[in-house]
């Protein structure tokens, strides 16, 4: 795989804070503010928001008012809205509240698979695959996300081959598009690189992937620009820095969307996105949580951060 410049194309930020994010919090938001985040997202010019998981909420009680939130949000023209779902029972509720597409997901890591939906990897294709084929026979998007693609809580290294594997196991289900998850925050760019040159040689295209980091050791933004540079063009962000797994210990926050917004704006490929009201929405939420937020934006500008001279 060649490197593309970096002045090529404009990127898609895809927000995935209002249910990657919150699903970790250990207080769950009253809906109506989990409705006006979600109004403030759009404000901010965000084009693909995850609005909440379908997942029984035995499992994730933080966001049990999945329909709810959908049915009291007002849609705005040209932004599409998205949910998790496990399986059928979820697909039912989520095409119930009038989702724009659904995202699937499972692991490449064994043990993970195991731990987060108690499943193996073979025993999880036969209840995805008929979501994906209802969701698309409702005319619904489908994105599959491929979980612990760079290192397990559980095994430690994960195999590229065991990734690639199950990213065709997905694309040959009929999803459109694949979100590759560094869950634990591990990867290194030279990682990310070796991966899409995985995939490409199984003639994946870049425009189908779209990539999912964590910040647990400050290498997201770096492993962001390296999968730039090998032709991906949708990154998943998170408000704030809003995140984790509840099922990988040690895991921090994905990657803040403002900071990938400021790498991108800096390269002259960010979306039509005001920063400005990204950051006062991370200032808005960080009252409602009770707790500061990890982006290094949010330290910045909150003045934790200086800028200091040598």
């Amino acid at each position: 795989m060649t490197t593309v410049q970096a002045s090529t194309a404009q990127v898609t930020l895809f927000e995935v804070g209002p249910r990657d994010g919150l699903q970790n919090e250990p207080e769950t938001l009253a809906t109506e503010v989990k409705v006006e985040l979600l109004e403030r997202l759009m404000e901010s010019g965000l084009t693909r928001i995850e609005v909440s998981s379908f997942v029984s909420p035995k499992w994730i009680p933080q966001l049990a008012d999945a329909s709810e939130v959908f049915q009291r949000m007002r849609r705005r023209r040209g932004v599409e809205l998205s949910a998790l779902v496990p399986n059928l029972q979820g697909l039912e509720r989520a095409l119930a509240a009038d989702v724009d597409s659904v995202g699937v997901f499972m692991s490449a890591s064994e043990a993970h698979n195991q731990k987060n939906i108690n499943k193996t990897r073979a025993e999880t294709y036969p209840v995805l695959a008929p979501v994906v084929t209802q969701a698309l026979q409702a005319k619904k998007q489908v994105r599959g996300y491929v979980s612990t693609a760079f290192g397990c809580p559980y095994e430690g290294a994960v195999n590229p081959l065991e990734v690639v594997d199950v990213a065709l196991r997905l694309l040959d289900m009929g999803i459109q598009e694949l979100s590759i998850g560094d869950t634990i925050g591990v990867a290194v760019p030279t990682q990310v690189e070796r991966l899409l040159a995985e995939l490409d040689a199984k003639d994946v295209p870049m425009s189908q992937i779209a990539l999912h980091f964590h910040d647990t050791r400050g290498m997201a933004i770096a492993n962001a620009y390296a999968g730039y540079r090998c032709g991906v063009r949708t990154f998943d962000g998170s408000i704030g820095g809003l995140g984790g797994c509840p099922y990988a210990k040690g895991a921090s926050g994905n990657v803040a969307t403002e900071d990938l917004f400021y790498l991108f704006d800096g390269m002259g490929v960010a979306p039509a996105v005001s920063i400005a009201t990204l950051r006062s929405t991370a200032a808005w939420l960080e009252q409602k949580l009770g707790r500061k937020l990890e982006s290094r934006d949010r330290r910045v500008v909150s003045g934790e951060e200086g800028e200091t001279t040598v």
